[in-house]
């Protein structure tokens, strides 16, 4: 089995919430880009959360997405570096190598939280817990969770977003 490599990082030293998966699945891969596959809910529960700066966001270049993403303080990574994994299931998560999170720390002085997308990517919430965060587990925004409505998979989102502050544009 080829090994995968992962993403880097997408902060700024202003990120106040880290948003964890586990690995990007092959669409995402492929795209280069955090939640490329176009059935993912994450973009759209993020623009609807920020509806009144995020006019155009979703149909936008990933380049905008991701500096209109970093304006609201929000950053994404992935718990896993790499890993070995046939399709996009975490079900099919392989030998993986855990990221580097203290490292991550001191790159984001201004983060609140870290906030888990979906389940696998939670798992590895005592790690992040022993930086002296607090961890939430948010429902996954994959596709594969279709026992989530949008609307609730919205609600639950926004829940975390109120509870850390970061409804507003806090960015630098």
């Amino acid at each position: 089995m080829t090994r995968l490599v992962g993403l880097p990082p997408l902060v700024a030293p202003h990120t106040r919430l880290l948003v964890l998966g586990s690995f990007p699945g092959v669409a995402s891969l492929q795209a280069q880009q955090y939640y490329g596959h176009p059935q993912n809910q994450f973009w759209r529960i993020l623009t609807t959360i920020y509806a009144s700066s995020a006019d155009g966001v979703c149909d936008s270049s990933y380049e905008k997405r991701s500096n209109w993403l970093l304006s609201t303080g929000v950053g994404l990574w992935d718990v896993y570096a790499s890993c070995e994994r046939q399709g996009s299931l975490d079900a099919k998560i392989r030998n993986a190598e855990v990221n580097d999170f203290a490292a991550l720390r001191q790159r984001c002085p201004g983060l609140v939280a870290v906030a888990h997308n979906g389940a696998e990517s939670f798992r590895h919430a005592p790690q992040l817990a022993a930086l002296g965060l607090p961890v939430v587990r948010l429902p996954s925004t994959s596709p594969a969770n279709a026992s989530w409505s949008f609307e609730r998979k919205l609600a639950a989102w926004q829940d975390v977003f109120e509870q850390f502050g970061l409804t507003e544009i806090n960015g630098p």
